[in-house]
Order: structure tokens, then C-alpha cells, then sequence
């Protein structure tokens, strides 16, 4: 019996484009969520900075908040809230597949799940957006 070559060994590996994600819509938006958290980690230190800022008076709370309004900042705040509108409905859309809700032993519907999601979400907004008009 003869033994298989060295090239006969390796796994066959086919090759694969780096933009390969960019086939399908589906893989498209799989992508762009998973990079979503990059934004989603930074809206959470922006927030820890101005809490800093705030928490150490005056002062340092006005030179946050030139920081802050530098071009470059308020660039990536607002792609980070398109990122963070996108990683929210994704995660929405995904609730139902990730809990099975009961009530009196019958299944609640996938679109009432997700329904109550976006209804809450709608609800916290029109309490922040009353919050910041009424000051």
C-alpha cells in the first residue's frame, strides 16, 4: 500500500473573498449588527465620560462639552445612532426566536413579542424626548 502524497494530506481549503458578506442581504445585516457593538460599546463611554465630566463640576462639564461638539465627535455620534437604531430593531426582530412566551398555556404570537418590544421602546422615547422639551 502507498502512502498518500503531502499534497493529498492538506485539507482542501477553497478560497474565500474577504467581502464574501457582501453576497446575500441577510449575511449584509448579520455584519453590520455584529459591528453595531463597536458603537453600542462607544455610546456607553461617551455616556461615562459626560457622567465624569459632570460628577467633577463646571468647569470640566463646559470642556466636555466643547469636546463634544467638535466635528469629529458629532460625526461619530451620529453614526453610532444609526448603529444603535440598527442593533435595536435587529435585536427586536430576534426577541421572539429568543423567548418563547407563554400565557394560559398558548404561545404568544412572534409579532405581539416583538410588538410589545417596539411599543416599550416608543414609550421610553416620548418619556426622554418630554424629559429634555420641558426643561
Amino acid at each position: 500500500m502507498t502512502q498518500p502524497t503531502e499534497d493529498a494530506q492538506r485539507a482542501y481549503r477553497p478560497e474565500m473573498s474577504r467581502l464574501w458578506w457582501l453576497g446575500r442581504r441577510s449575511y449584509v445585516f448579520f455584519v453590520l449588527r455584529e459591528l453595531s457593538s463597536i458603537f453600542v460599546a462607544w455610546s456607553v463611554v461617551f455616556l461615562l465620560l459626560l457622567i465624569r465630566a459632570v460628577a467633577r463640576g463646571e468647569s470640566q462639564y463646559r470642556d466636555f462639552l466643547d469636546w463634544a461638539a467638535s466635528p469629529w465627535v458629532v460625526a461619530l455620534n451620529v453614526v453610532t445612532l444609526a448603529f444603535l437604531v440598527l442593533h435595536s430593531v435587529t435585536w427586536f426582530n430576534l426577541t421572539p426566536a429568543a423567548a418563547v412566551v407563554k400565557l394560559r398555556g398558548q404561545r404568544v404570537p412572534p409579532a405581539a413579542i416583538a410588538g410589545g418590544a417596539y411599543a416599550g421602546w416608543l414609550v421610553v422615547t416620548a418619556l426622554v424626548v418630554a424629559l429634555v422639551v420641558t426643561r
